[in-house]
């Protein structure tokens, strides 16, 4: 019989071990090991049951057995040694209370997603993955992050294979009360609650669901309360579900709503108010609007209150291609903001404007998150040397006139979670090699340029250390795989083959990531002749484990997932190659360690950054891939092997594909697998565990989320608090009518003559020339204006490339038509074709870049033809 209604029973501990409600509600236990050890001790066969959730451990234990272990003195003294050490963890000063003052004292972290541990799904791939990681890092490094989400009943689905190998998605429906999650409470009681005003006279609720990250409080909001009507319960059913509207509300949810939970949060708890605000992707881009709302109410008009919320803003782009942005019909947002919806105190087109693309090649009837994002925020970066490039060209239209190095986008290169992702064998081998300490330090807090330590590891260490994480791989695989089959429908008589299904004696290669079809999962397929030849090779074999989701509306990407396991299926090589279904957070934490290789072929520039090679890298795994998102910036022929691109402009796909793949076999035959077996004369193979040594003392420092989120505190957060405290409501409105005016006269700004000293068109290196120019600057003053020389090498087209700006300074007064003179020198530092052209920019000491207001002013073609060239 089917119950009527569920309830969640809750155990009662007895008091001597109420300190594991504690531990099991902070999810640290997700990545610190004495913790999750001590509540395997609890129940091991309980532990295994509950996926390692120590939530739903407590809940099944008998209470025989929790009398047992309140009488237990062994027990209690290592429950107290590791209550102890979260209180530590939880109030003792870390790496930011010992930096210098001026740091922010609390940053709003928004994201759509996070993947913290399997026990939490509110993930659905690496930008989830990337958050946590970002979460639990500033929990090591003390940095006051508040964490802001949405709380999805269905999470991401779960997939399974039919049995001809088409994905099945299910979306089993999540108890909040199950989950490692308290709801936030008012004074009296009652459930904290957050509301939004939708067309119609309609409301969207949410309750506030707290997630402790360590330090961090994670706040997900969630739509599924009676008050709401149906429609409005099932805003947050499922992460990126839904048509168009949906996702609006969503996203509305998230950053409004989200700003509204992380005030409603500061109230209950005293926790200091956010000075910055973190919006990972364009997702949470509304959070501005908010922010601009509640400065209005306070009295300041809107474009006062634009500049100082844009001060206290960060903007991470995680997309590399326009397609990956959130864009809304601006007929739909229009409908859900002003007098009879949200934010009535705002001019509705004032909404729009900031996400019109209004730029060469734009959509104009579009709103776009991501260009709203970058509006809102005076500091924005990619995520990773590549992809900031790339971000550069993509969004050079909202800084027209400005070359794409110049537009204001940096980078922060991602980093992983070390303790999350670090296999404990690994972590063991580490501590006895520096102390336990010291080695949690390195993995956690960072900051060693390399770790010089793993020099001293012996060879039959390491090799052995990789063989048993390699074995341990190969258990996990047969076990999965068979969950898989009987899935499938297949009955136990006809799965004996599984038992031998890879071996811990070969070379294994991992490939797990979502199944887009940029990152393309089915290149190894390209020649199936030639990848049977490396798996049955007769003396250096290779074995592949796959894993990866297709979007529940792709059917492209299904269609790979398909053609993947099919030829997985095939008797002659399914001992050597599989395909896991359903892969998440649990299995990438097995995965990762047992891999020797961990193999990535994405499209170039599509892959923003790509972690998933970086834990690889942790866990001494060497990296095949790609010269993409990270891996195009640290790569090293030292520790791994860089996978050609064939991306010239005349290539078409198939043949890109083609060329590429025949690249990749020809790695993996020629130079990968022949290292893997070749040995030395103590019957190692020598060169391979040194490549995996400079693997983990090179790579390993670089490819830490502590190492990221240090470079943000320093590089964002610092000036973003920094202008947040400048921009007060009055120089607010300073900047804002200041930069109204030069907008409003910048048509009078013009570069009217240039010359030169230089007597002929070549000059000797390290001598200089003088310059002098003439400029109108209309109703602006030489305060509001700063004239540059730029000067480099050009190339065949006469375009400036690496080039050096020297401002030039006003001599003299106006002459008779009101034009100013401007002087200075040109150093002549390189050889060979050199040139030089000057500009005007606008200039205030409240911008944070000089092409902040996408305005400058160049010679005419007349002007620069009578200036001529130097050293050409």
């Amino acid at each position: 019989m089917k119950a009527i209604r569920r309830f969640t029973v809750r155990p009662v501990l007895p008091e001597p071990l109420r300190p594991l409600s504690d531990l099991a509600r902070n999810l640290r236990w997700s990545w610190h090991a004495e913790t999750r050890d001590l509540f395997q001790s609890v129940c091991p066969e309980g532990w295994a049951g509950s996926g390692g959730d120590p939530v739903r451990l407590l809940g099944s234990v008998r209470p025989a057995r929790l009398a047992e272990l309140a009488g237990d003195r062994r027990f209690l003294r290592r429950l107290t040694a590791v209550a102890d050490d979260l209180d530590d963890y939880l109030t003792g000063d870390r790496w930011y209370q010992e930096q210098a003052d001026g740091l922010p004292g609390a940053v709003a972290y928004f994201s759509p997603e996070f993947g913290i541990t399997a026990a939490l799904p509110q993930y659905s791939g690496g930008l989830g993955i990337l958050a946590g990681d970002h979460l639990k890092a500033a929990s090591d490094l003390g940095v006051p992050l508040i964490g802001v989400g949405l709380l999805y009943r269905h999470g991401y689905f779960r997939q399974t294979l039919s049995r001809d190998g088409w994905q099945q998605e299910h979306y089993p429906v999540l108890d909040p009360n199950e989950l490692p999650l308290t709801q936030l409470k008012e004074a009296d009681g009652t459930p904290a609650q957050v509301s939004l005003a939708l067309p119609g006279g309609k409301a969207l609720r949410a309750r506030i669901w707290l997630a402790q990250v360590g330090r961090v409080p994670l706040l997900l909001l969630d739509s599924d309360v009676e008050e709401n009507e149906l429609g409005e319960r099932g805003v947050t059913d499922r992460l990126y579900g839904g048509g168009s509207e949906h996702r609006l509300l969503q996203e509305m949810l998230l950053g409004i709503g989200g700003v509204r939970a992380v005030r409603t949060y500061c109230r209950l708890t005293g926790h200091p108010e956010p000075e910055v605000f973190h919006t990972n992707e364009g997702h949470a881009g509304f959070l501005g609007l908010e922010r601009i709302a509640e400065l209005s109410a306070d009295g300041l008009d809107f474009d006062s209150a634009l500049e100082a919320v844009r001060g206290g803003t960060v903007f991470t782009t995680h997309t590399p291609v326009p397609a990956g942005i959130d864009r809304f019909d601006r007929e739909l947002v229009g409908r859900h903001f002003g007098p009879d919806a949200e934010l009535p105190g705002i001019d509705v087109q004032r909404i729009l404007a900031l996400g019109m693309e209004t730029y060469p090649g734009g959509e104009p009837n579009l709103f776009n998150m991501a260009v709203m994002g970058l509006r809102l925020a005076q500091r924005a970066n990619g995520v990773s040397l590549l992809h900031g490039q790339v971000s550069r060209s993509m969004f050079a239209g909202l800084w027209p006139g400005f070359d794409p190095e110049e537009v204001p986008i940096t980078s922060v290169t991602n980093g992983v979670h070390a303790p999350t992702w670090v296999a404990p064998e690994v972590l063991r081998l580490g501590a006895r090699q520096i102390g336990a300490q010291r080695a949690e330090d390195a993995l956690s807090v960072g900051g060693s340029e390399r770790w010089d330590s793993v020099a001293d590891i012996p060879d039959q260490e390491i090799w052995e250390l990789r063989r048993t994480l390699r074995e341990q791989l190969v258990l996990e695989v047969r076990e999965r795989l068979r969950v898989s089959w009987r899935q499938r429908g297949a009955g136990n008589a006809e799965l004996g083959w599984i038992d031998g299904v890879l071996d811990p004696d070969v070379l294994t290669i991992g490939f797990a990531r979502r199944v887009p079809s940029y990152k393309r999962l089915t290149l190894m397929l390209r020649d199936r002749d030639r990848l049977m030849e490396l798996l049955l090779h007769p003396e250096h074999p290779v074995q592949l484990v796959v894993a990866g989701k297709a979007h529940p509306a792709d059917d492209g990407g299904k269609r790979l997932v398909q053609e993947l396991v099919r030829f997985a299926d095939d008797p002659r090589v399914r001992h050597r190659i599989v395909f896991l279904p359903d892969y998440g957070m649990a299995m990438a934490q097995k995965l990762y360690p047992g891999c020797d290789v961990w193999l990535n072929n994405p499209l170039r520039p599509l892959e923003a950054c790509g972690t998933s090679g970086m834990k690889a890298a942790l866990n001494g795994c060497l990296n095949l891939s790609v010269l993409d998102g990270w891996w195009d910036e640290w790569f090293q022929p030292d520790f791994g092997w860089a996978i050609p691109t064939a991306d010239g402009a005349g290539t078409d796909p198939d043949r890109r594909d083609d060329i590429e793949a025949a690249a990749l076999y020809d790695l993996l035959e020629q130079r990968v697998a022949p290292r893997f077996y070749e040995r030395g004369r103590a019957g190692l193979p020598d060169r391979w565990i040194e490549m995996v040594r400079q693997t983990l003392s090179l790579l390993g420092p670089k490819v830490l989320a502590g190492r990221m989120v240090r470079e943000y505190v320093d590089r964002l957060y610092v000036p973003a608090a920094q202008a947040h405290r400048a921009l007060t409501p009055d120089t607010a409105s300073e900047l804002a009518a200041w930069k109204a005016r030069v907008r409003a006269a910048w048509s009078g700004v013009s570069v009217d003559h240039v010359e030169t000293t230089a007597t002929s068109a070549t000059a000797e290196l390290g001598t200089s020339v003088g310059l002098r120019v003439r400029v109108a600057l209309g109703s602006l003053t030489p305060d509001d204006v700063e004239v540059q020389a730029v000067s480099g090498r050009v190339d065949a087209e006469d375009r400036i490339t690496d080039a050096t700006v020297v401002p030039l300074k006003p001599t003299g007064t106006p002459d008779l038509e009101g034009r100013l003179l401007y002087e200075g020198p040109l150093s002549l530092d390189r050889t060979g074709p050199y040139g030089y052209t000057v500009r005007i920019l606008p200039t205030h000491r409240l911008l944070a870049s000089a092409a902040e207001l996408g305005l400058l002013a160049v010679p005419s073609e007349e002007v620069g033809e009578g200036a001529g060239m130097v050293l050409r």
